[in-house]
């Protein structure tokens, strides 16, 4: 029987190089959206016909508790089991430091830390119940490194987010592994108004690999910390920035 994963935030960037990964590799998806509701059915539908998976698209906002319940008993009812959560979802408001606000904070900790958990708390209590499972939160190197006061509440909420996973990570053992993945600059829908060429070219130049990161790396690491093959891998987080050092 196929394994399942949950993915939030699937419908493009990161979250659909994980989605195609996890599907090449003959997993059953449940593929959650928010607003990109015709890219995430395209996404099922080319998953479906490559790999001859079964992928369905749900409509969650993953900082609304109704609908994160409503999502866990969807995968439930359809699969029988959750074998894999990948928490990517999240959002990224770019501001001057003077324009922050509490609210600001509070918008992105709803849906960066505060629905990580609410979903993880109930996709592991099934996971332990079972006694197998994998858990991967999408945090980033802004997390470990401050780089920019622009995104002071986006890294606040990363930072948060690696202590969960560590606690998630004991919550849940022995049988579920929870681990964090903490990507630098990948070249995404999120980052397109940031990463000009310019950009891009003065950032490369700061990462060892000369380069800016695909979600297709990241997705590459998510598809092995999901695996058995990662089996000892547990509490951890792995940072993919391709080297950077400022």
């Amino acid at each position: 029987m196929a394994k399942c994963a949950i993915i939030t935030g699937a419908s493009r960037g990161i979250g659909r190089a994980i989605a195609s990964q996890l599907a090449s590799e003959g997993f059953s998806l449940v593929v959650n959206y928010k607003q990109s509701q015709q890219l995430a059915k395209e996404l099922c539908t080319n998953l479906e016909k490559n790999f001859n998976v079964k992928a369905v698209p749900f409509k969650a906002d993953v900082s609304n508790e109704k609908d994160i319940d409503a999502m866990v008993k969807f995968a439930q009812k359809e699969f029988g089991k959750i074998d894999v959560l990948v928490n990517n979802a999240g959002v990224c408001l770019d501001l001057p430091f003077d324009e922050r606000t509490v609210s600001c904070f509070q918008k992105t900790f709803e849906t960066n830390l505060f629905g990580v958990f609410y979903l993880s708390k109930l996709v592991g209590r099934i996971m332990k119940k079972n006694k197998y499972g994998k858990i991967v939160n999408i945090s980033s190197n802004n997390a470990i490194n401050g780089f920019y006061p622009t995104t002071i509440d986006y890294d606040a909420s990363k930072s948060a987010l690696i202590s969960l996973t560590k606690n998630l990570a004991i919550e849940f053992s022995p049988f579920v592994n929870v681990n964090a993945v903490a990507p630098g600059w990948i070249d995404t829908d999120m980052n397109k108004g940031i990463l000009t060429d310019d950009i891009k070219k003065l950032e490369s130049e700061r990462i060892l690999k000369k380069r800016i990161g695909s979600p297709q790396d990241v997705a590459n690491l998510v598809s092995f910390l999901v695996s058995d093959n990662a089996d000892y891998i547990d509490g951890e987080v792995v940072v993919i920035d391709g080297g950077m050092f400022f």
